[in-house]
């Protein structure tokens, strides 16, 4: 059983989506600190504001920082799923590790390479991607 989270201060990445006639719910806790053990490395906050768009993770209590994909890699994605295809419910845990997938985009009409977490149904073994959510996709 895994565990959910119980607000979303604990928490770099949390979704809750329907994928086709499906839903998945899917979250990765933050990690503590490496070097004091005692803050929960998240993004840095500057003036009482979190700096979205920075481009590494950072320790609250001693100010560690490690760079955002070196620090998102050793993460693990919560997933509880109902599968589109089979309708299963399930819950897994993956390597918090986007790949990239191309989608067509009808409004510009190309191709975009978009962020995805891709994991399988255990069920009927096939695959469901959570996408990250951009304008126009």
């Amino acid at each position: 059983m895994i565990r959910e989270p119980e607000s979303m201060d604990g928490c770099i990445y949390f979704t809750n989506r329907i994928v086709k006639e499906g839903t998945v719910k899917c979250w990765v806790f933050k990690e503590k600190c490496p070097k004091c053990g005692k803050g929960l490395i998240s993004k840095p906050v500057e003036k009482g504001k979190i700096k979205m768009r920075a481009k590494e993770y950072q320790c609250p209590e001693c100010k560690y920082s490690l760079p955002t994909e070196e620090y998102e890699n050793t993460l693990t994605a919560n997933i509880k799923y109902k599968c589109p295809y089979c309708k299963y419910e399930g819950e897994i845990q993956i390597p918090f590790k986007r790949k990239k997938l191309q989608v067509y985009d009808e409004e510009e009409g190309k191709k975009k390479t978009i962020d995805t977490l891709k994991f399988q149904c255990g069920k009927c073994g096939k695959e469901i991607y959570i996408t990250k959510k951009l304008k126009g996709v």
